[in-house]
């Protein structure tokens, strides 16, 4: 009985800290559903309906809460009718299992989109030319192609550079998950330390990180390689995992990278 007694002790100790902290996880939880479901209308219904109630029982206003009580039901369901896609979004994110993975960033990003289509490019033997843009403005590169501002999606990429389309020859620069031109002339470099296999798509990577800070993805049309050029250097055929980690590196997507790690495939040393 001792035992059990030291530990009710215990548990009256943590016991309010318990309660406030599931609470909090609770709210907490139930905050970013809504911001994530858009489920704000939702809870300004709800918060309307609950004040109207709290007023009529704290006034007695007797008309008015028999009114209540009569339409609550009806209510009830006009509301999951009204309401129903904002509702279907907040289950489903309820069955997610997401729950204790507090403030970390989803295990997927723009990036996997653009490795897909690099992937499937690469097999085959297509060429392709991503600028993923930073701090700089590369307003100058965007008005040499044409504007698109689109979501960006495997799919639209392997359209975009799988077929001998108008916007091929060109690159693509993405910001934050969107394709913001497609078609566009970079600057090729003059350097004369570049090896003489790589073809005009290398020879622009290089050249527009040597004047901006972004960073840009190639796939060779000749050998599939697919490369990663930034701060004047091209790492060249670069396994899947090294081009998620230094493309997540560069763009400062991943939370838990807090020092850049350089490949080791370096064909294009810093003038």
């Amino acid at each position: 009985m001792d035992n059990f007694e030291r530990l009710g002790v215990v548990y009256n100790y943590i016991k309010p800290f318990l309660d406030i902290g599931i609470l909090a996880f609770i709210i907490y939880k139930a905050y970013t559903i809504i911001v994530k479901t858009n489920g704000a209308q939702i809870l300004r219904v709800i918060l309307t309906f609950a004040l109207a109630f709290a007023v009529a029982t704290v006034l007695q206003l007797t008309t008015l809460l028999n009114i209540l009580n009569t339409l609550a039901p009806g209510l009830l369901v006009c509301f999951a009718i009204v309401f129903q896609p904002e509702l279907r979004k907040i289950f489903l994110k309820l069955g997610q299992n997401d729950w204790f993975k507090l403030g970390t960033r989803s295990k997927h990003t723009y990036v996997d989109s653009v490795l897909i289509a690099a992937e499937m490019l690469s097999k085959q033997k297509r060429g392709m030319l991503v600028v993923f843009m930073k701090k700089q403005n590369l307003k100058d590169f965007l008005d040499s192609g044409t504007k698109l501002n689109a979501d960006l999606t495997s799919s639209l990429l392997v359209t975009i550079f799988g077929h001998d389309t108008p916007l091929h020859d060109g690159a693509v620069i993405i910001q934050s998950g969107k394709i913001l031109g497609a078609g566009c002339f970079l600057p090729l470099s003059k350097r004369h330390d570049i090896m003489k296999t790589f073809g005009t798509r290398h020879r622009a990577a290089i050249g527009v990180t040597e004047e901006t800070d972004a960073v840009v993805l190639v796939v060779s049309e000749e050998t599939g390689a697919i490369s990663i050029a930034y701060d004047s250097k091209l790492y060249y055929d670069l396994t899947m995992e090294q081009l998620t980690k230094t493309l997540e590196s560069q763009l400062e997507i991943n939370p838990d990278s807090q020092t850049t790690e350089e490949p080791e495939n370096d064909a294009i040393s810093k003038a």
